[in-house]
């Protein structure tokens, strides 16, 4: 052991250790390091918070220092403690009625302290843990809060636009309107226009240089554009005014009727809670679509973003700063511009804190009603369009127009009431909008159920099984995805009592236990009615009816040869009747319209009879999509020939000259068994049919065989056989052919048709498309187009 360990004898100039050797070197203070995407993300954020922070103190009525120190606030503090790291909070758009109805009534010290207050209601909620259920409110109803938002400070702000001063609501300002624009200032009036105009066109800027100069936010830009046009024309505006930091107003104790404050801390914690969850939400998934950020970051913790948005209301009231909230537009251009962690946020609110304090004389130039504009702008983008086709699409339209015109007639508190009251309505309406009905056929008694089963509706189902006469032949049709304990005894109970009479009950649809998109079939089948292609093969074993028997007395496990119906025919019926039942009233009003409208389809799908082949699925296309011929081995014959069967060439100029379709595709397949069949006939023989048919397949094979072409390539690799590259050879021979029709001649001179081919590996469900010819064919796999070009 000494002989491996020198002493410090041995060696007098050695410097002497500190550290047991082999140790790793002792590491000093960890020191704190700032991404380079945070920075710049950072001065991103800050260029765009700085605009509109003022804005929306404007807008509000607020001091404009106000709107400062929540965006510092939001940045630091938020920043800091809150659950969602790139999320970017402070003086949100969606806050500027709220606190604008609360100045006016109770003053601005009074609603700094409402703002403390409602901090310390959100850190009693998310000590609670209910951050999640804020999420339960309907998206109709939060959309439609924004939306009523977004008309009020749209109707407010247009009156400084105009150069006047708007009222307290907007009935009022519907009613000022005329006389304001009767009064308008030209000077106010212009600032304005500039400022929408580059609000509007900056994001559109064409070429090298517009992709460079979009970088620079619009908001800034039409800001300080409008601000340098005013300064340069001389204009005589009101413009920002910033009070000494000395006079700042802070936090009062809270003055007023009781009852009263407390409606406006629950209606601010409402809304600044909701609308911060909701935006961690959607920055999860702005930074899911940042490939390799997702793991690094993380998903937001909502119960902590909770709790960091009360810390800052609680700082930003005791400092004389409006509410804070998560704001989307921050936060999506947070993500946008690369952050990558929370670094960005807080620097941004460093960055806030510079300016308040260093650029107070440039600030001061700034008109307001180019800031008035700006905040217009923002309340007109809060009634997405996009949000209204949602709502449309999922029937909530009345929810949300509810919602809305609450908000702008009564306030924000008593339109989301007004919202989740009708909500619950309609919620109520669909529950109880059941459709019993009874008939008689052919002996057979059928009670139909259309819509949820609940307890609502046992009276109704009641009334109708009791019409059913006793010992009958019932048919019980549940089409519906609900069924409540009530209505499953109701039913229970009677068909034991029908059954004891001597009546027989058949219940079709859902079954107790089983999902209505999954049809009831023996064994553990669970195919969806979507997938009609799978044809019911599950894994495990069929189990046989009892009744199916052979004549000799033994099980059927095996189809009778000598049966016309067979298990085909069950088959063929259990598949028509899963149809019926639960995937034809989905697509019953698309085939009503399009019976109406007649076809209309955009192009010719010309591919092999095989089975394994489903142009729907492979091609993600639906009724009237795709006229589709197809025949063995996906031929075309060539116009003139005598081939006793016109049907492809009538297909061809049926669909070209008729219905005008704009392409068509010629598909093979891989293991198809025309070609293989081609490759194996032998000279002579008997004229069958099929040996007809294939004859027009010959120029496939003389092209494969021609040495002054090469074979065909799939994705780069040479065919794995001789039937492979005689499938890829028959697309492009079979392409020739189609060009040689008058009428595809035709429309591809003039433009109007494009030929395309088409190439699926049936084992690998891999499909290819026929990107070059010359060289004897060049498929490549199908790529999905790239939308940002």
């Amino acid at each position: 052991m000494s002989a491996c360990v020198p002493t410090r004898a041995a060696d007098p100039n050695r410097t002497e250790r500190t550290h047991p050797p082999h140790s790793p070197p002792p590491t000093g203070p960890r020191r704190f390091r700032i991404a380079g995407a945070d920075v710049s993300a950072s001065i991103a954020v800050f260029l765009i918070a700085l605009p509109l922070s003022l804005g929306i103190a404007l807008a509000t009525g607020a001091p404009l220092q106000a709107g400062l120190v929540a965006a510092a606030v939001g940045g630091l503090v938020a920043g800091r403690l809150g659950g969602s790291p790139l999320q970017v909070s402070g003086p949100a758009a969606g806050l500027t009625v709220v606190t604008a109805d609360l100045i006016q009534r109770y003053g601005w010290r009074t609603t700094c302290a409402i703002t403390v207050l409602a901090g310390l209601a959100q850190l009693g909620l998310g000590c609670l843990r209910v951050a999640r259920g804020a999420l339960a409110v309907s998206p109709a109803i939060v959309h439609g809060m924004l939306a009523g938002i977004g008309v009020t400070i749209a109707v407010a702000q247009l009156h400084i636009v105009l150069g006047g001063t708007p009222q307290s609501s907007v009935p009022d300002n519907l009613r000022a309107l005329p006389a304001q624009l009767a009064h308008m200032r030209p000077a106010a009036v212009s600032v304005s226009v500039l400022t929408l105009a580059l609000l509007l066109l900056w994001p559109r800027l064409p070429g090298r240089a517009g992709r460079l100069l979009r970088k620079v936010p619009a908001a800034l830009v039409a800001v300080a554009g409008a601000t340098a046009a005013a300064a340069l024309a001389g204009l005589r505006l009101p413009k920002v005014d910033l009070p000494s930091w000395s006079n700042h107003a802070l936090a009062g104790l809270p003055e007023g009727p009781v009852l009263g404050l407390v409606a406006a801390v629950l209606t601010t914690t409402l809304v600044c809670s909701v609308q911060s969850l909701l935006g961690a939400v959607a920055v999860d998934k702005l930074v899911a679509g940042r490939p390799g950020l997702s793991p690094r970051v993380g998903r937001s913790n909502l119960d902590r973003e909770l709790l960091g948005q009360g810390a800052a209301n609680i700082v930003s009231g005791s400092l004389g700063g409006l509410p804070i909230a998560g704001v989307a537009v921050r936060s999506s251009a947070n993500v946008h511009a690369g952050a990558v962690s929370r670094n960005s946020t807080m620097l941004h609110g460093v960055l806030v804190v510079i300016a308040a304090l260093l650029m107070v004389p440039i600030l001061e130039f700034i008109p307001l009603a180019s800031l008035a504009a700006l905040v217009m702008a923002v309340g007109i983008q809060m009634v997405s369009l996009n949000h209204i086709r949602t709502v449309t699409r999922h029937r909530e339209v009345w929810v949300y127009a509810v919602t809305t015109l609450g908000v702008v007639s009564l306030g924000v508190l008593e339109g989301v009431a007004l919202g989740i009251a009708m909500a619950v309505s309609v919620a109520l309406h669909r529950l109880t909008r059941t459709r019993i009905t009874h008939d008689e056929r052919e002996g057979v008694h059928h009670v139909h159920v259309r819509g949820q089963l609940t307890f609502l509706a046992v009276p109704r189902l009641s009334r109708a099984l009791h019409l059913v006469p006793h010992g009958a032949d019932t048919v019980v049709e549940l089409d519906g995805s609900f069924m409540d304990h009530a209505a499953y005894e109701t039913l229970q109970d009677w068909q034991r009592t029908h059954t004891a009479q001597g009546g027989t009950v058949e219940i079709t649809g859902r079954h107790p236990g089983t999902r209505i998109s999954e049809p009831q079939a023996s064994g553990d089948c669970r195919c969806r009615p979507w997938t009609p292609w799978r044809n019911h093969q599950c894994d495990g074993p069929q189990s046989v009816p009892p009744a199916e028997k052979n004549p000799d007395g033994s099980d059927r496990s095996e189809p009778d040869p000598t049966s016309t119906g067979g298990a085909s025919g069950h088959e063929l019926a259990r598949g028509i009747s899963a149809f019926q039942r639960n995937t034809a009233p989905l697509v019953r009003t698309e085939l009503a319209r399009l019976a109406r409208e007649g076809q209309r389809p955009s192009q010719l799908f010309l591919t092999c009879a095989d089975s394994r082949l489903v142009t729907s699925m492979i091609t993600s296309s639906g009724p009237g999509d795709l006229f589709v011929v197809r025949n063995v081995g996906n031929l075309v014959p060539r116009p003139g020939e005598e081939s006793g069967d016109d049907s492809v060439a009538a297909a061809i100029e049926y669909a070209v000259d008729v219905l005008q379709v704009r392409s068509i595709t010629v598909c093979g397949h891989s293991g198809c068994g025309a070609m293989q069949a081609l490759l194996n006939s032998e000279p002579g023989g008997a004229r069958t049919p099929l040996k007809r048919w294939l004859r027009h397949g010959l120029p496939s094979l003389e092209r494969m065989a021609d040495d002054r072409l090469s074979w065909g390539r799939l994705a780069g690799r040479s065919p794995e056989d001789a039937v492979e590259q005689l499938c890829l050879t028959n697309v492009v021979q079979q392409l020739e052919h189609l060009r040689a029709h008058d009428s595809v001649a035709r429309a591809l001179g003039e433009g109007a048709l494009e030929l395309h081919g088409m190439y699926f590996h049936v084992g690998e469900a891999e499909s290819y498309l026929l990107t070059e010819t010359e060289t004897g064919g060049v498929f490549d796999r199908v790529r999905e187009p790239d939308l940002s070009a």
